[in-house]
């Protein structure tokens, strides 16, 4: 959380600095403000900001326990936590996947091919899971 903190706080002043720059760029020398370039770098450096706010609030539950990105003496495997259960030799994922790029695919010739291949991708979604429900990896 601190490394994020202090990054974001870098991006927020750098934010600012590139505001005040293109602000003068802009309304100074072309004597036309450019509002919408004004507004975004305004808006980046709010969130930037915000982000970085928070990062700082939420660092304090981490004092006591310090995250292994903050420690100078962490391991790799301390910041990699196991994500979950996946079967292996899963055909799901491919179903799945194929399922979306046909219907993603169909909208360049219509709407209407869609339709009728959104029941490819859904039937993949579902097979996917409910795959360790039944057959080879049920429990």
């Amino acid at each position: 959380m601190k490394t994020i903190r202090n990054l974001m706080m870098g991006l927020t002043v750098f934010y600012a600095l590139v505001t005040v720059m293109y602000t003068v760029w802009t309304a100074v020398i072309t004597n036309d403000p450019e509002w919408v370039g004004i507004v975004a770098f305004i808006l980046m450096t709010m969130f930037s900001a915000f982000i970085a706010w928070y990062m700082s609030v939420e660092n304090k539950p981490f004092k006591k326990k310090r995250l292994p990105e903050d420690r100078e003496d962490a391991e790799i495997y301390e910041a990699d936590p196991e994500l979950g259960v996946f079967s292996p030799y899963s055909m799901w994922p491919a179903f799945t996947a194929g399922g979306a790029a046909l219907v993603f695919a169909s909208i360049a010739f219509g709407w209407w091919p869609a339709f009728f291949l959104a029941p490819i991708g859904l039937i993949g979604l579902l097979g996917w899971m409910f795959e360790m429900y039944r057959g080879k990896f049920g429990h």
